[in-house]
Parts: structure tokens; sequence; C-alpha cells
């Protein structure tokens, strides 16, 4: 478990790009900030360091060589000590496929280039105010849900599905509990972004769709249901 002592340089971050200028240049203005940063030129370089240093912030370029930016980040995600790293992605390509592969690859956000320090510093702040609101933060009072043989317990992050434990990238865990925890209630997608992406991080509009898809294709649940034009419920199965 990531762990922030009480300054605010205490935040390590690691920035991953395969051109030296945009690592000095964002580097400069997060050190600026009172960040402690560190930087990898691959995706390999990337994933070694992150080991090394356990960052709460991981900046990714989606094209690098050696190792692109989409499968580095799905390989911290497989990596228990890389789980509560929020991640995303950096890059100067806008297509939509991009960011489909990106949050598909279990990326939190998406930032791309060029943009303005202020901008940048800005998010990042944002998404690191994610991991105090974390530790108090609880969607239901009850640490644990329970629905037939699905159990979703909110204090160790994990999922049962028919007695197998699985550990959910963070985005879907919280979109997960959220929908659980009001069986029945239809939350808006307005509502779905507000409550697990913040108000202040911007995503793509497929961004839930994708995280759906895959709650739904890895738990092989028929709870969650779509409802067209408003957003989406869980719905309890007799």
């Amino acid at each position: 478990m990531l762990m922030k002592e009480d300054n605010k340089s205490a935040y390590r971050i690691l920035l991953a790009d395969d051109e030296p200028d945009i690592l000095d240049f964002l580097g400069y203005n997060l050190r600026k900030a009172g960040f402690e940063v560190y930087t990898a030129l691959d995706g390999r370089e990337a994933i070694k360091e992150a080991k090394r240093v356990l960052p709460h912030l991981i900046i990714l370029d989606v094209m690098m060589p050696n190792m692109d930016g989409i499968e580095a980040c799905e390989l911290m995600n497989k990596m228990p000590e890389l789980e509560d790293s929020i991640k995303i992605f950096l890059t100067a390509r806008s297509e939509d496929y991009s960011q489909i592969a990106g949050f598909e690859a279990g990326a939190d956000d998406y930032v791309s280039k060029p943009i303005k320090p202020k901008v940048f510093i800005s998010r990042v702040r944002a998404l690191l105010r994610r991991i105090e609101k974390d530790k108090s933060a609880n969607l239901k009072s009850d640490s644990i849900i329970r629905f037939n043989n699905l159990v979703i317990n909110s204090e160790q992050y994990t999922v049962e599905r028919n007695g197998e434990e699985m550990v959910l990238p963070r985005k879907e865990f919280e979109l997960l509990r959220l929908l659980s925890s009001k069986p029945g209630k239809v939350f808006t997608r307005e509502e779905i972004l507000a409550k697990v992406w913040g108000t202040l991080v911007v995503v793509g509009d497929r961004t839930i769709d994708v995280h759906i898809r895959k709650l739904r294709d890895k738990l092989k649940l028929q709870n969650i249901k779509t409802v067209k034009g408003v957003g989406y419920k869980f719905k309890e199965i007799e």
C-alpha cells in the first residue's frame, strides 16, 4: 500500500517518455511544484524504475521504443506493488483509438500533448488528491457487499466470484462498488464520472463503456444493466 508523508514532496511521480526534451520540461515543472520526480525513456525502463521507487503517479507516453506505454501499463497493473499507483497516458495522438487502448490497459486518465504547464500541474494535483480521498471515501457503510456468489470487499479492494478472488484495477473496482452500493438505482453517466473519476478529471466519452464491458467480461456479470440514454444500474439476479 502506498503511503504519503506529511509534506507535499512525499508524492513520487514517474514520468516516462522517449523524448528527453519532454522529460526535462515536464520534470522541471513537476519538481518546481514540489513533487519528487523520476524518469524513464521507454516502457521497460519505466517498469524497472516503478518497482524501485513505488510512485504514487505514473505518467506514460503511449508511443515509446522497446516497450510502449500501453504494454507497460498492462504489466504494471498485474504487479501487486504497483496496483495503488495512479496511471495516466501522455501522448500527442488524439485519435479515439489511443484513448480507448489506454483505458483498456487500465489507465486512470489521458492527457494530450502539448499541454500548458499550469494545466498539467493542476491535473496532476487533482489526480493525487484522490489518494487522500480513497482513504476515507466509502460508497456504502458496509465494507463488504454480497450478492449471491459475488462478494465485494471495500477494505481489501478485492472481488470474489464463485469463491475465486480477483483483484481489479482501481477504476473498475470503484465503478463496480458504486453501482452495487444501491441496487436498482440508475446512475447517470455524469454521476458516474463525478464519483469515480472526479469532476476535475477529463476523460473520453467512451471511458465508462470500456470499463463496464471489462467488468462484464471479467466477472461474467449479468447484474450490470444499461439504461439507454441515461446510464447504468446494478440489478440483483434471482
